[in-house]
């Protein structure tokens, strides 16, 4: 069996301990006789699996019984329309801080809906940092503020919660979803597509406040609302039973990992790795993000020039090292280290990256 160390943004790395026992039951679960896409979302075999995953995200995030966890298909992409859908109004529009491409595009969304305004946007310095606190000018009579926590591709992160002084704070979190403690009871609405960093493609996580889900619009359409889901746990309509079942094993691959704290104590040691061979090289690698908006997750950074950047990919590829190219948008290169890609694999990336830059330099 060949393993590579998978840099790709997502779909991503999984731990491989999940992928083991995932393949071991695969054919059989539970006793069923079935695998885990084969048996009914009504039967008690998987009524198990998705309240248990439910409950371990809730776990992990500190977060009681007024906040309910909703599995959601569409991507993260739905969401952008869902939210201003069931919660913006003309007279109250959805504030929105634009730091990336998707916080970009859920604004876009809100904006054809005639929902939406810009509270913040660093896009003139082409998305290098998130906006700081004092850059945010949030309209009181606003029905939420919307951020994306952290940018895959420009390859940073917010580093404080934002204050929204009493509005209601939404939060795209699918790149950095239960990577290190986190103060998530500020918020009222978080979403994360899992492909990142909890699971793969075909399920999004939506942890809300019971309260705010009793605003969902009523005029919308049954598969568009939130109180849908809510009202029966997630279960009206045949849910992607897979993607569920992963998300409920990497959930509680982190609870016995050491929980959330581990989590950000081995992503802080992965990301000093790949930062300080960026910031070593002598202007070798240019790293895209300010300082104090780097991402933990995505690690962002150009070479002299596109022959090297082209050449550090074919090479990189050779040593193993898989998924380092970079988005259109920023170049260059990308490393993603979520969760589940070991300090191994960074540790093998920043030895590659000193290697190719005392052989190109």
């Amino acid at each position: 069996m060949k393993r590579v160390y998978n840099f790709n943004p997502g779909p991503a790395t999984l731990p491989l301990e999940v992928l083991r026992e995932a393949q071991a039951e695969f054919l059989d679960f539970d006793s069923s006789g079935m695998s885990i896409i084969e048996i009914s979302h009504r039967s008690k075999q998987y009524e198990r699996v998705h309240n248990q995953a439910k409950a371990d995200i809730l776990e992990l995030m500190g977060l009681g019984d007024d906040y309910d966890v909703l599995f959601i298909q569409g991507g993260a992409s739905l969401q952008f329309a869902m939210i201003p859908m069931n919660f913006a109004t003309r007279e109250k529009p959805g504030a929105y801080v634009l730091s990336g491409t998707f916080s970009s595009n859920a604004y876009k969304e809100a904006h054809i809906l005639g929902v939406g305004e810009i509270a913040a946007s660093t896009k003139d310095e082409n998305f290098r940092r998130v906006p700081r606190q004092d850059e945010l000018k949030i309209n009181p009579a606003a029905a939420y503020v919307h951020i994306c926590n952290n940018n895959t591709i420009y390859g940073t992160e917010f580093h404080y919660v934002p204050e929204t002084n009493g509005v209601p704070l939404f939060a795209d979190m699918s790149s950095d979803m239960l990577s290190r403690p986190w103060d998530f009871g500020r918020y009222d609405l978080i979403y994360a597509g899992v492909q990142k960093n909890l699971g793969p493609a075909g399920v999004v996580i939506v942890v809300v406040k019971k309260s705010l889900v009793a605003q969902s619009s009523e005029t919308l359409p049954t598969m568009l609302r939130y109180d849908t889901f809510a009202k029966k746990n997630s279960l009206y309509n045949t849910p992607p039973a897979f993607s569920i079942y992963m998300v409920g094993k990497v959930a509680a691959w982190i609870k016995n990992s050491g929980g959330l704290g581990e989590m950000a104590r081995r992503n802080s040691i992965k990301a000093k790795l790949l930062y300080d061979a960026i910031d070593s090289s002598d202007g070798f690698y240019r790293g895209h993000a300010d300082v104090d908006s780097r991402s933990l997750m995505n690690v962002t950074f150009r070479l002299p020039n596109d022959e090297l950047e082209t050449k550090f990919v074919a090479e990189a590829l050779e040593h193993n090292l898989c998924g380092v190219k970079g988005h259109r948008s920023v170049g260059g290169m990308r490393a993603s280290i979520y969760n589940a890609m070991p300090v191994e694999g960074a540790q093998a990336l920043a030895d590659f990256m000193q290697a190719f830059r005392k052989a190109n330099a």
